[in-house]
C-alpha cells in the first residue's frame, strides 16, 4: 500500500503509527494512515486486518509529573 521511500512501517509493526497520513479527518476524530490503520483522537487504532487496538493515553502529558 505504501509508495514512501524508506516504507511506512507495516499495519503490524509495533511503531505503525509512524506512517504517513493518507487522509487526516480532524473534524471527525479519525485518520487513515498509509499504511491502512484508522487512528483515533483518543489513541485507538483499527487495523486494516479489523483487529481493534485499544486506547493507549499515557496517565499524564509528556514531560509531567503527577
Amino acid at each position: 500500500m505504501c509508495a514512501h521511500n524508506p516504507p511506512c512501517p507495516a499495519a503490524e509493526a509495533s511503531d505503525r503509527e509512524a506512517a504517513r497520513l493518507a487522509v487526516p479527518h480532524p473534524e471527525q476524530g479519525w485518520s487513515l494512515l498509509c499504511n491502512g490503520v484508522v487512528l483515533f483522537e483518543d489513541t485507538g487504532e483499527l487495523l486494516p486486518s479489523g483487529k481493534v487496538v485499544a486506547p493507549h493515553r499515557t496517565a499524564y502529558p509528556v514531560g509531567k509529573a503527577a
